[in-house]
């Protein structure tokens, strides 16, 4: 098997959601919300948020740990070239997380690298590591994870309802099919809107310093109409350029699975793009918004009950802070 005949085939999929449920009843109640306005306005009805002693990189981990034991005895960790973990909100601002992650999978040797893309990170990561497995025909496991409710201002009900914590895994291997993986891809960014969402302090533009507000490090939604606006348009028409550049249409796909970021979001990105109802997959209802981890959280819950099976095409989507997002048309 040559490289221009190598493909990408998911192996295994994992995830790994926090054991605390944090219900909107108890966020209503705190912030003087009628009961019922949060699902009502977002479709979220519960999330996880994470223990105190719990890291993104213990997240990361047990999502890592359940598809390599999906992947099968047969598989060996050791035998992984590359861990790519796509998260806001790693342990440390130096050094990154993933190779604490791949040396505690025992991806012993693999190279490893943090990817802060947001919401989008995990497509930037998939593609990543979908060129690495196609080139060297080594295994790469791509993980998103974040806690993201360590950065929410709990007393905004802008931000408070609507992100949680949680990790979702997939595990790359060489394929003898070369369409299998990646099929068609567009990224895309939108700097205009650079600072709808962020987290002021903690970078070199303003960095940690005694005196400052709590609230500065903590996540600000500066125009949320905005950010619905924007993140629909960009999802809509990167999923239709990745759907052009794989030379396939709306129908030829079996799953449509959006970044989970709020329901009014993805069911105006559904609408747009035709998906019938039976074609999309969702857990924003009881994971809401871990950001990158919401693709591969969703598709690993999903197969539980719903093997994906191979030469099946999924359809991804997402954006987010910066903007940056995009969407990847991916054949199992």
């Amino acid at each position: 098997m040559t490289k221009k005949d190598m493909g990408s085939a998911l192996l295994a999929l994992g995830h790994y959601a926090p054991e605390r449920r944090v219900t909107n009843a108890e966020i209503e109640a705190r912030l003087g919300l009628e009961a019922g306005w949060t699902e009502r306005r977002t479709g979220i009805r519960e999330r996880r948020f994470a223990h105190a002693d719990e890291a993104v990189s213990d997240l990361a981990i047990k999502a890592g740990e359940m598809a390599l034991q999906r992947a099968g005895e047969t598989f060996k960790p050791e035998t992984i070239g590359l861990v790519v973990l796509a998260t806001s909100t790693p342990d440390h601002v130096l050094p990154p997380t993933a190779p604490l992650v791949a040396h505690r999978l025992g991806a012993t040797g693999a190279g490893a690298i943090d990817m802060a893309g947001a919401c989008g990170g995990f497509l930037y990561a998939l593609t990543f590591a979908d060129s690495f497995v196609r080139q060297t025909g080594q295994p790469a496991l791509v993980i998103a994870a974040n806690i993201l409710s360590r950065r929410l201002n709990l007393d905004d009900p802008v931000s408070a309802v609507l992100f949680g914590d949680g990790a979702g895994a997939a595990l790359l291997v060489p394929s003898p099919r070369g369409t299998a993986g990646v099929r068609g891809v567009h990224l895309a960014s939108d700097g205009a809107a650079y600072d709808l969402i962020q987290v002021p302090v903690g970078g070199s533009r303003r960095p940690f310093a005694d005196g400052l507000p709590a609230d500065a490090m903590l996540m600000h939604v500066r125009d949320g109409r905005a950010v619905f606006t924007r993140a629909v348009r960009m999802m809509t028409d990167a999923a239709q350029k990745a759907l052009a550049r794989a030379d396939l249409a709306s129908g030829d796909i079996d799953a449509f699975v959006p970044h989970q970021a709020n329901a009014r979001i993805i069911g105006a990105v559904q609408r747009q793009l035709g998906f019938a109802d039976d074609k999309m997959l969702s857990t924003v209802s009881l994971y809401a918004n871990s950001s990158a981890a919401t693709i591969p959280l969703t598709l690993s819950i999903a197969s539980q009950d719903r093997a994906f099976k191979p030469g099946e095409r999924l359809l991804f989507c997402a954006a987010g802070a910066g903007l940056t997002g995009g969407a990847v048309v991916f054949e199992v």
